[in-house]
Order: C-alpha cells, then sequence, then structure tokens
C-alpha cells in the first residue's frame, strides 16, 4: 500500500514554474529518497507535501488524506525536518523537546521527550541552552525532536548536516530503525553515499522534472557505474 500518492504535481511561483507535473509513490515503511541539484524543486516539494505549501495543480494523498483538503489530518500524523531548521535558543534542550510534545499529546509528552532525550544523545547538555550547542548538537536535537512523536510519516532534509562520521553513522542507523518500526520516510541528502545506504528507491529530479526513478543498485547496474553518486551526475548532465 501507498502511503503517499503524488500525481502530476505542478507548483508555480506567479509565472515561474518550480515544480512541473512529477508524479511519484511511496510505500509504507519505506525510506525514499528524493535527491536533486540546488534549485531543481526538490526542497518546494518537501514542503509541499509536509503542508507548508499549496498545490497549484495535481493532487498529493497522505496515508489516505488529500493534501488540500485535508491537511490538518496529515499534520497530526507527519514529521518535518527542514534543511534550515533551527529551535528556540533561549530554551534548554530538554524545554524545547518538553515544548514541541505537548503540542501533539500532552498525556503522551514525557514518554516522547525521554525517547527525544535517547535519540540526541547529548547527555547532560540537554540541560543546556541551545543557544550554547554547536551546529552538530543542534541537528542531533532537532532530529530527536522529529522522531520522538512516532510520526507515521517522517520528511527529513538533510538530516545529518552538520554530524561528524560517528554521530551520522548514529542517525542513519536510527532511522533505519524508525523505518523498520513502521514509519515511513522521505529523505533528501546532498551525501550520496547516505542516500545508498538508506535508501530503499530513490528518485532524481532536475530542473522540476522527475528524471529517474529506482532501486540505488537497480540504477547502479542500469548507468554501468559504481555508486549512486555517479548515477546523479551522469543523469543530471544528459
Amino acid at each position: 500500500m501507498a502511503a503517499v500518492e503524488v500525481k502530476n504535481f505542478i507548483k508555480r511561483y506567479g509565472t515561474f514554474e518550480a515544480v512541473k507535473g512529477i508524479s511519484f509513490s511511496i510505500r509504507e515503511g519505506e525510506i525514499f529518497g528524493l535527491i536533486g541539484p540546488n534549485g531543481a524543486g526538490k526542497t518546494t516539494t518537501l514542503r509541499t507535501i509536509s503542508t507548508l505549501l499549496s498545490i497549484t495543480s495535481g493532487s498529493i494523498t497522505i496515508l489516505g488524506y488529500d493534501l488540500e483538503k485535508q491537511a490538518g489530518e496529515i499534520r497530526k500524523l507527519i514529521s518535518y525536518l527542514p534543511e534550515d531548521a533551527g529551535a528556540y535558543k533561549n530554551m534548554t534542550g530538554r524545554a524545547y523537546l518538553q515544548f514541541i510534545a505537548h503540542f501533539f499529546d500532552a498525556k503522551q509528552a514525557p514518554t516522547m521527550v525521554q525517547k527525544g532525550i535517547e535519540i540526541t544523545d547529548l547527555g547532560t547538555r540537554i540541560d543546556d541552552r541551545v543557544d550554547t550547542y554547536s551546529k552538530g548538537m543542534m541537528r542531533r536535537l532537532l532530529v530527536g525532536r522529529a522522531l520522538m512523536t512516532n510520526p507515521r510519516f517522517a520528511i527529513l532534509d538533510e538530516p545529518t548536516s552538520g554530524l561528524d562520521v560517528i554521530n551520522a553513522q548514529e542517525i542513519r542507523n536510527l532511522i533505519k530503525k524508525t523505518a523498520q518500526q513502521g514509519t515511513t520516510v522521505l529523505l533528501s541528502s546532498h551525501n550520496m553515499l547516505e542516500v545508498e545506504y538508506l535508501c530503499d528507491r530513490i528518485a532524481l529530479i532536475s530542473d522540476g522534472k522527475i528524471v529517474e526513478e529506482g532501486k540505488p543498485q537497480t540504477l547502479m547496474e542500469k548507468y554501468k557505474v559504481r555508486n549512486v553518486e555517479e548515477v546523479f551526475t551522469r543523469v543530471v548532465h544528459q
């Protein structure tokens, strides 16, 4: 069963067409990668799927709900981590997680917060103010915020941005575990090795259009290359 169905989705800003009639689907429990160069329409697509932007034409269905008509229901079931996300800097990490958890379910907030603290793995720094955090610590806090609510569908844009090798690997393993537990994941990353490791299937977007789609291994075999980075380069520069 498809968790997400995008059909002939078009997004215009005035006369500029940022997304040009793309279609793809994401299966339940799948990690699906949407990748492309800067300016390709990737971020616009992610923001629209997360209910932050409206559709110009076409349709998007998420977990059985129509995005145009039932965005409020969709927001109860999803979590979105933007690439440029931030947190309230005058709060401690713990207070920030508590603040967010109460938006979802006040009764379950303590359980959510405990899960978020475990994901962030910030130790005693969880009780320090966010404005004292490094970029990597901030990213860990935000990943914790995104996954602690046990979303049915998580949209993660550059989830390991700013993390060192060890921390990035831990977050990747956590994303895999989250998907294995039933969460559907839409992932975007400029790190092609990360995409190759995490994603069950990927779609490459360029100039507002989907130009290739499939399993990473299948695409590598199709283009006779060694990794997804070479697939990306070959397809985008065709």
